[in-house]
């Protein structure tokens, strides 16, 4: 049962209070002993996806368990302030891919400034700093001169320079969560602040700049999500993908024209959907996906394929949940939630001397 604490979970025609109650219980119940968050027990654990399962388990007032996820990261970062992409189980003595995705070490300071936000526990901020910090720069060694952010390191070493339009809208995000993180602590980043205004202008005004991935529903909405698109642009951005992705009551899909709506995408959208101030297609959309749900487990199905009225694949994922909660909590007006995906609510970023008519 949901406490004052967690009021804001209740949101009618998609989580009652028993029903957000099991949602956290399942999640919660795939977590390790040592704080690691696999897709779910037996699958991989990516720390993208680790970081928004504990982001989802501070919404429900259960800190202790988020908590051990952050120190889970803190304790097996790499020298050079990585992770790597994949952990058979969550066990990082067991990496099956030992590349580096930029987006998956930067959202370390997105959960971080969540966590800090959900707690007001400085001796938290105090502990994950070097991390966060470490993690910062690491993804910064992979920035290029037009602001972007290369998306990975491969196994080898080689850095590939392509960008990604919604890693780097993630990583956007996560370099004002990690400014703030910043100003709390008075340790200025005068770089930080510059890369983050050199990310935020390229995903404004450079697509050329980004792989075309425009099939994608995420490089649809990221943009808005992180934070760089607001306003009339934002508005235009949705606008002109909606029919394109979104099946009327059945969710979001996750790549044009595949009869396959997601669960995690669609979340991700309403959320993007109350970052503009449109909380009612926000709540319409979370209704949409709630033929994901398994009544049985509280968790949420990856994905359906509509035109088979098939689930598929047949997993029930710790993040899909995580972001349906997410959104649930910024509707229902958790503060840490909105404080970290208002867009007015954290550092901007120095903009560039660039394209100054546009």
């Amino acid at each position: 049962m949901t406490t004052p604490r967690t009021d804001h979970l209740i949101l009618p025609g998609v989580l009652t209070a028993e029903q957000a109650a099991q949602t956290v219980d399942g999640i919660l119940a795939g977590q390790r002993a040592d704080g690691a968050i696999p897709w779910f027990r037996g699958h991989h654990l990516d720390p993208w996806d680790h970081i928004e399962a504990a982001m989802a388990l501070d919404t429900a007032g259960e800190h202790e368990a988020a908590a051990r996820a952050y120190d889970w990261l803190a304790r097996h970062q790499n020298p050079d302030g990585s992770w790597y992409a994949a952990y058979a189980d969550g066990d990082f003595e067991r990496p099956t891919d030992l590349s580096v995705e930029s987006n998956f070490v930067a959202y370390v300071a997105v959960g971080a400034w969540h966590h800090y936000l959900a707690t007001g526990d400085d001796a938290f901020l105090d502990r994950i700093w070097p991390t966060v910090a470490a993690a910062v720069e690491c993804v910064l060694a992979l920035q290029q001169p037009g602001g972007e952010i290369g998306w990975k390191r491969e196994t080898d070493g080689t850095v590939v320079t392509d960008a990604l339009l919604t890693g780097s809208s993630s990583i956007h995000q996560a370099l004002r969560c990690a400014l703030a993180i910043a100003e709390v602590r008075e340790e200025p980043q005068p770089d930080w602040e510059l890369a983050a205004g050199a990310l935020g202008h390229a995903i404004r005004h450079h697509p050329e700049r980004f792989l075309d991935k425009n099939r994608y529903s995420m490089d649809w909405y990221y943009p808005v999500l992180g934070g760089a698109l607001t306003g009339a642009a934002a508005d235009a951005r949705i606008k002109e993908g909606w029919d394109r992705f979104v099946v009327p009551d059945l969710g979001v899909r996750c790549v044009v024209p595949n009869p396959w709506v997601t669960g995690g995408e669609s979340a991700e959208l309403a959320l993007a959907l109350w970052v503009m101030g449109e909380s009612d297609r926000a709540l319409d959309i979370l209704k949409s996906i709630q033929h994901l749900r398994d009544d049985t487990t509280g968790l949420y199905w990856t994905g359906y394929v509509f035109e088979d009225a098939a689930i598929w694949p047949e997993e029930q994922t710790a993040w899909t949940a995580g972001a349906l909660l997410l959104a649930v909590a910024a509707l229902g007006g958790h503060e840490a939630t909105c404080a970290v995906f208002g867009t007015d609510r954290l550092p901007a970023g120095l903009e560039p001397d660039c394209c100054a008519s546009v």
